[in-house]
């Protein structure tokens, strides 16, 4: 099967709309933080033939992926191995200074959901792993086999907003003293066991547990909350950034980081604004822009996406 059949960028116009202005220039450099398949590069490597790509992927089969998908663009494509909050140092190793446009499509990417070995979909059963890099780091078996119950309860509380949260801890701390849990499968019984009727009337349990297990294992929020201020210090003037989140927890931190560098930091009171005091940033949406219905229901993974966008105005001082 063609990736291009299991994978629809989300919002590809409006990041292509939103980042067109600093790629058409000659010499252009760009960054796809969250490379995964390369669909988002692919296009923007057609559009703007004179850009240049930098892509980065913690997923190694991913990179393979996006290299065959892009080995036609030649030498302006870099793939780095990396995590996205090794943004800077990635730039660097290519010999670039500063970069002209930055795009990060966060959460799972299609690669990691569709193919069920990784153990990232609660509809397939599979081993236990999670992991966007499986060159490193522990596995969610690993998590679930050794995280106590209060710290179970409070992964599942804050990376997946999970009401039910100690309850399901409960349930696991019983379970694995029966037998090891190996399995995607595994845990959805146990989960749905310790649902009551009426939530599992309204909502599949497993769905914000496993949210938490994958932010948990792969450090998705302290990586982003590093990665965000890395990428715009290394945003040329005029240069812009793009971010699609997933979930509100992503959506709040890269909201936060955005206000903060487009907001002046003169003291109040002041009757001039002096030009160190300046904002380095304007937001180029208002608030947070939403899937259109039409491609809601031509890409049902872009239902949750909320776009954020801001661009350079100025040097740091």
């Amino acid at each position: 099967m063609d990736i291009r059949d299991i994978h629809t960028p989300v919002l590809l116009e409006r990041c292509a709309e939103l980042l067109g202005s600093a790629l058409q220039k000659p010499g252009s450099v760009f960054v796809d933080g969250t490379l995964g398949m390369g669909g988002h590069s692919e296009a923007f490597l057609e559009r703007f033939p004179e850009a240049r790509l930098i892509g980065l992927d913690r997923d190694t089969e991913a990179l393979h992926i996006a290299g065959e998908r892009l080995q036609r663009f030649g030498d302006r494509v870099t793939l780095v191995h990396t995590v996205y909050d090794g943004i800077v140092e990635a730039v660097a190793s290519a010999g670039v200074d500063k970069v002209d446009g930055i795009l990060f499509d966060l959460g799972v990417s299609s690669l990691q959901l569709d193919i069920a070995d990784r153990g990232f979909a609660y509809a397939q059963d599979a081993p236990l792993d999670m992991r966007m890099d499986q060159t490193a780091g522990v596995t969610a078996a690993e998590v679930l086999a050794t995280y106590g119950e209060g710290d179970l309860r409070r992964i599942f509380e804050r990376y997946g907003e999970e009401k039910l949260a100690g309850r399901y801890a409960r349930a696991i701390i019983a379970a694995r003293s029966e037998a090891p849990l190996e399995r995607s499968g595994q845990l959805v019984d146990i989960l749905q066991a310790a649902t009551p009727d009426a939530v599992l009337r309204e909502r599949h349990p497993a769905k914000r547990v496993f949210q938490a297990l994958r932010i948990e294992v792969n450090a998705e929020l302290s990586v982003l909350e590093r990665t965000i201020p890395a990428a715009l210090s290394v945003l040329g003037v005029g240069g812009r950034i793009v971010v699609l989140s997933y979930q509100s927890l992503e959506d709040r931190l890269v909201k936060r980081v955005f206000a903060d560098a487009s907001t002046s930091t003169a003291p109040r009171g002041l009757p001039v604004e002096l030009p160190e005091h300046a904002p380095k940033f304007r937001l180029l949406v208002r608030g947070a822009e939403l899937a259109s219905d039409e491609e809601r229901a031509a890409n049902p993974r872009a239902t949750p996406v909320r776009l954020r966008a801001a661009e350079r105005i100025r040097e740091d001082a």
